[in-house]
């Protein structure tokens, strides 16, 4: 099943490139499921990324509002063609997902049912899932207000849609230190950081690079630095590590 991840971003320009792959997967006219935690505007936020997407292909995005707090009904997923898991408050996408993730991602891939994650949709693709935090044992390694309400870094399960652990806004809320904190400390096996208005689309064992900004890739190696780091430009494409 390929998997489309979205570091954010609300450029125009870029809709065609963020999304156009994504929704030509699902299909001629497709029924796209759009998974919101609702915040007390979901309403709002939803008829954002309907406009995003209408404007790229024909197709009929239908609102999953979860409630702060609650779950996901698996069976909401239903007769839709493909799930895009939009932005918002990373962790309580994770809490919105955690009862039920099991059974998501067997029905994404029963059914073969696209999957895109834009910002906290992407996070929580990563099987071990970068939920947050802008400290590491007490030290500050990213600013605080991107911290998503949590205080030291924190990991929890995700969909396992993709190996490797996701974190967004990458260029434009300086959150790769994060990334690579979490990959330095173990906490993560590897990760990629994408930056606003740039897609992921994940395929197999392979990784191409679309849209206006940079993914940059974080490993672990046994050396002084800890970590290796290598940044992908759109149209470029990566192996993913064994």
């Amino acid at each position: 099943m390929t998997t489309y991840l979205i570091g954010g971003g609300w450029n125009d320009e870029a809709a065609a490139l963020v999304y156009g792959p994504f929704l030509a997967a699902a299909g001629p006219e497709p029924v796209v499921a759009c998974l919101l935690v609702d915040e007390g505007d979901g309403a709002a936020q939803f008829a954002r990324f309907e406009a995003a997407l209408r404007t790229v292909a024909p197709c009929r995005p239908v609102p999953l509002l979860v409630p702060l707090g609650g779950r996901l009904d698996p069976a909401s997923l239903d007769g839709h063609a493909a799930l895009l898991v939009c932005g918002g408050l990373t962790p309580a996408y994770q809490e919105a997902l955690a009862p039920v993730l099991a059974e998501v991602t067997s029905r994404l891939g029963t059914r073969g049912m696209p999957y895109a994650g834009f910002s906290a949709g992407a996070a929580v693709a990563a099987g071990t899932a970068l939920v947050g935090g802008w400290r590491s044992r007490g030290v500050q390694v990213c600013a605080e207000e991107t911290g998503e309400d949590l205080d030291e870094i924190e990991v929890r399960p995700g969909l396992g849609l993709v190996p490797f652990a996701v974190d967004v806004h990458a260029a434009q809320w300086g959150t790769l230190p994060r990334l690579i904190e979490a990959v330095s400390l173990g906490a993560v096996p590897y990760g990629v950081a994408i930056d606003e208005d740039t897609l992921l689309t994940v395929d197999g064992g392979r990784a191409r690079v679309s849209g206006l900004g940079r993914v940059h890739l974080v490993q672990a190696q046994d050396t002084p630095e800890g970590v290796a780091l290598r940044s992908y430009r759109s149209g470029e494409a990566f192996a993913l590590p064994v």
